[in-house]
């Protein structure tokens, strides 16, 4: 039964939406984002289903917006087409234009956003016109030949941002030629999630005679080169026997790993995990730290979520042997626990660890089905040479390494708080692919995103919506500490409690709905969302 729940759970997180990944990935999971060259490019079949419904549409687009910029030098003046889909069910005259910006993926990923989520939610309570626009450099928005470092100098967040003002100024929707859709005559709404929430909000301050609002959810104003506080969610709201005991079974693994670098226990500790043959310690270390990660994955929603964070943590909380096939394992456990400096909690740790080990081991171990290293290492020089258009594992780490950051460490947590990865996962390790990949050796340039605001971002018309749980809080204006904002309907400041990552995009069909699901916090803030959303339709009418 236990092994039956915990491969669902990881089948949910493979299948489930990702809004900024993991970092750094392993060559295996970054190969399989290598685009398929089939016309549907990979898409999952709902994604498919729902093309079908939604006719795309492209808009020749300028690849380079600022020929008086050298960062972009050699300029270009040619164009590429840019992928949009719309749905004009609820259009009435004087309703607005909601453009729900498709952040780093492919837009047609967004189309349930169009179908039933936060869009439609907007567009069928203002009378408007609902818009996925994708991102430049994902999906079919491609302005280049290949995805070599010199061809992605025009994947910026400035670039894409004036892609989004572009599109206002200059598209014309089918059947709705005749109409004045123009940000001068009509209020265009820009939303996003996560990546996409931030550029929403930069969108709404450096273009605001072309959105007159904008909506962040689990946005990241803040760029951050070492985001090790990318665990705190985890560590403050997570169970906390769960929490303590993968602080207190990490700090064994960074008590052997670092404390007894070149001894026999590493080995003995790979093995133990049934990965002996993994060579890098930072590898490893990277390979047992799933469990954890899973928070981000947890969603209200069926069809996105995944409760993989909570089996993990019934499995590391257990006193129970959950996978009696460890039990041949004990003996070495217990002489690991010991060196790992825990022999005073052998009596609890042992059967923890050996739970931990039963997770990682069909989680993970048993789907490598060929070398270890393969499996696990992001220590490929070769792979990281390749920059051919399919390529599109490139694309969100080069806007890591040049702007962005989030390298996820454990080695940034202060001394005297144990992390819950490892200390060897730190920023060397994690900037590999900025070096080998692009021969980035600096630091991304956050201080360039930051000048906008970051943690103190404001603007009128603009709101922020944070899950109280998201792992990406902590890069966002409700961040853990930061002085609370008042909730008004110029500038909307919403925690939404016990939620993850930008929740509230997420929707159902009507005759789904019941008391309780959506959630009830989740439903007043998309409630509240429509009220301020219309207020501010109200507000471009008053000036018009």
């Amino acid at each position: 039964m236990v092994r039956h729940a915990v491969v669902a759970g990881l089948l949910a997180l493979v299948s489930s939406a990702q809004a900024i990944q993991k970092h750094p990935l392993p060559i295996s999971e970054l190969a399989k984002q290598i685009r398929s060259r089939d016309v549907h490019g990979g898409l999952g079949t709902r994604d498919v289903d729902l093309e079908a419904i939604y006719p795309e549409y492209n808009l020749s687009t300028p690849i380079d917006h600022f020929h008086n910029d050298s960062t972009y030098e050699p300029h270009s003046d040619g164009t590429f087409n840019q992928r949009y889909w719309f749905d004009a069910q609820f259009y009435k005259p004087g309703g607005p234009v909601i453009v729900l910006s498709g952040g780093e993926t492919s837009g047609a990923g967004r189309l349930p956003f169009l179908q039933k989520g936060i869009v439609y939610q907007l567009a069928k309570a203002t009378g408007g016109l609902g818009v996925i626009l994708e991102h430049r450099y994902y999906g079919r928005s491609i302005p280049v030949p290949d995805f070599s470092t010199e061809n992605l100098r025009f994947l910026t967040t400035d670039q894409a941002l004036a892609d989004t003002a572009y599109f206002a100024k200059n598209v014309k929707f089918a059947g709705l030629e005749d109409v004045d859709l123009s940000p001068t005559a009509t209020p265009w709404i820009a939303y996003g999630g996560s990546y996409a929430g931030a550029f929403v909000a930069f969108l709404r301050v450096l273009y605001p005679d072309v959105y007159f609002g904008a909506i962040s959810s689990s946005g990241v104003p803040e760029a951050i080169w070492d985001y090790w506080k990318y665990f705190e969610a985890a560590a403050v709201y997570g169970p906390q026997t769960c929490v303590e005991t993968t602080q207190k079974l990490t700090h064994v693994v960074d008590n052997i790993l670092i404390g007894k670098t070149g001894t026999d226990y590493v080995g003995q500790l790979k093995a133990a995990f049934g990965l002996p043959n993994v060579t890098h310690d930072n590898d490893f270390a990277s390979a047992i730290n799933g469990g954890i990660y899973g928070l981000q994955s947890l969603n209200w929603d069926p069809a996105e979520n995944s409760d993989s964070f909570f089996l993990y943590c019934g499995n590391v909380s257990s006193d129970s042997v959950l996978y009696p096939a460890t039990e041949e394992r004990r003996t070495s456990v217990e002489e690991l626990i010991k060196a790992g400096g825990y022999e005073d909690e052998l009596d609890t740790l042992a059967n923890r660890l050996l739970n931990y080990i039963g997770y990682v081991n069909l989680t993970s171990v048993s789907r490598c089905t060929g070398s270890q290293d393969v499996c696990y290492t992001t220590h490929d020089s070769e792979f990281y040479a390749q920059d051919d258009i399919t390529q599109t594992w490139r694309l969100w780490p080069y806007q890591v390494c040049t702007q962005w950051g989030y390298l996820q460490t454990g080695s940034g947590v202060p001394e005297g708080q144990l992390p819950l990865i490892s200390r060897t996962i730190d920023v060397e390790y994690s900037a590999l692919i900025c070096r080998d990949a692009f021969n980035l050796t600096e630091p991304a340039n956050v201080e360039y995103i930051n000048r906008l605001g970051g943690f103190n971002m404001s603007y009128p018309r603009l709101a922020f919506l944070d899950g109280e749980w998201d792992p990406w809080r902590a890069a966002g204006v409700h961040a853990i500490g930061l002085p609370e904002r008042e909730n008004t309907l110029s500038e909307p400041y919403i925690l939404i409690d016990r939620a993850v990552h930008h929740w509230d995009e997420n929707g159902v069909f009507p005759n789904e709905t019941t008391p309780n699901f959506p959630p009830p916090p989740v439903a007043n803030a998309q409630k509240q969302i429509a009220t301020f959303v219309q207020g501010w339709v109200q507000e471009f009418s008053g000036k018009c």
